[in-house]
């Protein structure tokens, strides 16, 4: 394995380092914190610091992109997250599904709230929810789809969103969006790969055919069938992952001249297919 192979994907933007503090500075506003993560990396999509960042606020967590985790995964990430003290639903924000059960959890996660507000003569007070999430895991996406129009950025790629915003989505609910945020160091570097897998750290910052390779050993390893049969390769036992990604390429016809094989294009593809869910419904982490 190469040096390039070795390294450990990194990116701290600075403006990351203003939303942290954006988000110390707005929380005694909010009644709650909703959490969006991606439902396909449960584990790496949060950040560890959001747990210091946002207290003992309430939490509602989003397993958003569901629509391409494995269901089985799903669940058992549900029972998980909900027996740990969390409030956790399954959701697709670019479908809008799951979201209809957003405003009854957060009146239901709020429930002392409402009543102490009731007690002060406030009833009917706006509950303020913040909106965390580390960047590409659907914050914009889930706002529009509340609000029900396109107020916010959405783009499928990190560093969208870059101010504080609030949206109000009915219901007695107003929304803070808040720019997502990555933290300094993966200490595991397998969070790293994982982040970069699903799009939340740029392409830009990381050799996209070292990324293919790592993807593909695990794909290899736990969705064979499904990485066999997208890409038609046959039996695939005994082979290396860049030559499983080489094959990719071949099958496709990703040829350049004389007869090489383009595997960054092949990289980009096998990337870019994964990401869209046309690969099939893969989780990568279990609880």
């Amino acid at each position: 394995m190469n040096d390039t192979q070795k390294q450990v994907v990194q990116w701290f933007p600075g403006h990351m380092a203003k939303t942290r503090r954006l988000i110390k500075e707005s929380l005694p506003m909010v009644d709650a914190v909703t959490e969006l993560i991606d439902a396909r990396v449960p584990v790496s999509s949060r950040n560890p610091e959001l747990d210091e960042m946002t207290g003992k606020k309430p939490r509602i967590i989003l397993l958003n992109k569901c629509d391409v985790a494995d269901e089985n995964a799903t669940r058992l990430w549900l029972d998980y997250f909900n027996s740990h003290g969390a409030h956790a639903i399954a959701v697709d924000c670019r479908s809008g599904k799951g979201l209809q059960n957003y405003r009854p959890l957060v009146r239901k996660v709020l429930a002392d709230k409402i009543r102490a507000n009731e007690e002060k003569g406030m009833a009917g007070k706006t509950l303020r929810v913040m909106v965390v999430g580390i960047p590409n895991t659907g914050k914009s996406s889930f706002i529009n789809r509340m609000i029900g129009t396109s107020k916010a950025k959405v783009a499928d790629k990190p560093g969208v969103t870059k101010h504080n915003q609030w949206f109000n989505i009915g219901g007695g609910i107003e929304l803070l969006d808040t720019p997502g945020v990555l933290w300094p160091k993966f200490d595991d570097p397998k969070v790293g790969d994982r982040l970069s897998f699903i799009g939340s750290v740029k392409d830009e910052v990381v050799d996209v055919e070292t990324m293919a390779v790592r993807l593909i050993e695990v794909l290899a390893k736990d969705y064979t069938s499904m990485l066999t049969e997208r890409y038609k390769l046959g039996n695939i036992d005994g082979l290396e992952d860049y030559e499983i990604l080489e094959l990719i390429g071949r099958k496709r016809g990703m040829l350049i001249s004389g007869g090489e094989i383009d595997t960054e294009r092949a990289a980009n593809t096998l990337l870019d297919e994964y990401r869209g869910g046309k690969l099939g419904k893969i989780t990568l982490e279990r609880p």
